[in-house]
């Protein structure tokens, strides 16, 4: 019979050093059995080698930590409390890509499904930030108005890296690394032409040749959500893509349309797919945006998307 885990911590309790080595003091059967009962009744603990741990609740928690040590604003518990759950894809480097989602509630449906993103360049230490803040308050107060899907990091590796990188661990600009119509001819000519071969702008060899940009690619596709917000820094604007209407402000952010680029997610989504996309370019990417500025684009946004989405009332024939 294989022993218990109450057994074998009671053996090693038990070990006698003795001049000749150890020497192991087995309890009676008896003490087993006492012991037996009382580990039915208590968790193993964490110095316990026998401690039985879920093997993703030991990489959110040292992801997490590694987030809450490169972003001041970003706690470890508001990780861990975040309700964050694996999409089975991690990063380059092998950091899984983490989705919180809050679904219909019984008995509402909800007006739409919403795609909130935050981290897609791991330099926009903002984008992060603000996308955590947010999903703090959908853990307070969603009311099952809208379905939505957050993922605060899309690109975990440029952020957690020492030096944070706009770029994931291949070096790709995710944001270039979207389909698009003669994507290899668009985005070279792109690259060279317009940025020199820039490599905070390089889009990858093939479309969607990443982890992170296939995972999001796909993740659109399964959801298909009504709307994609997508927070980015530091332009301090408001941009859109897709079908109109776009909202003209959002908190101290003023509409300002600044097209799209082969690659992109606007491109893909917005232009391509019919998809309206939302991108909130917030005023710095190093610094958060004060409070009252967080909670009136929050507030301008759920309103928005509250108004885009609403279902219209018939006109009764008079």
């Amino acid at each position: 019979m294989r022993p218990s885990a109450a057994m074998i911590r009671q053996i090693r309790r038990a070990r006698i050093f003795t001049a000749a080595g150890w020497i192991l003091a087995l309890p009676s059967l008896a003490t087993v059995e006492a012991l037996e009962e009382k580990a039915a009744k208590e968790p193993l603990w964490a110095d316990s080698a026998l401690e039985i741990s879920d093997p993703f609740e030991e990489e959110l928690r040292r992801t997490c930590l590694r987030i809450s040590k490169k972003l001041a604003s970003v706690t470890d518990s508001d990780c861990l409390d975040a309700g964050l759950t694996a999409t089975g894809w991690s990063s380059v480097q092998g950091i899984p890509l983490l989705v919180r989602e809050f679904p219909p509630i019984d008995g509402r449906r909800p007006l739409g499904r919403i795609l909130l993103i935050g981290g897609i360049h791991g330099d926009e230490y903002s984008s992060v930030s603000v996308v955590f803040k947010w999903l703090g308050i959908l853990r307070r107060h969603h009311s099952g108005l809208f379905h939505w899907r957050v993922v605060p990091l899309v690109n975990p590796d440029g952020l957690l890296r020492r030096r944070s990188t706009r770029m994931n661990g291949h070096g790709v600009d995710l944001n270039r690394n979207f389909p698009c119509p003669d994507w290899h001819a668009a985005t070279s000519d792109y690259w060279v032409r317009r940025t020199s071969r820039n490599p905070r702008r390089y889009p990858g060899p093939d479309p969607l040749s990443e982890p992170e940009s296939h995972w999001l690619a796909e993740e659109i596709e399964r959801f298909q959500p009504d709307v994609i917000v997508s927070v980015h820094a530091p332009y301090d604007v408001l941009d859109f893509d897709g079908p109109p209407e776009p909202p003209d402000r959002l908190g101290p952010l003023q509409l300002k349309l600044m097209g799209t680029y082969p690659g992109s997610l606007g491109r893909y989504a917005g232009v391509h797919n019919s998809l309206p996309v939302v991108t909130i370019e917030l005023p710095s990417a190093g610094s958060m945006p004060s409070i009252e500025a967080r909670r009136a684009i929050w507030v301008d946004l759920v309103r928005w998307l509250r108004q885009r989405l609403q279902v219209p009332t018939p006109k009764v024939a008079r």
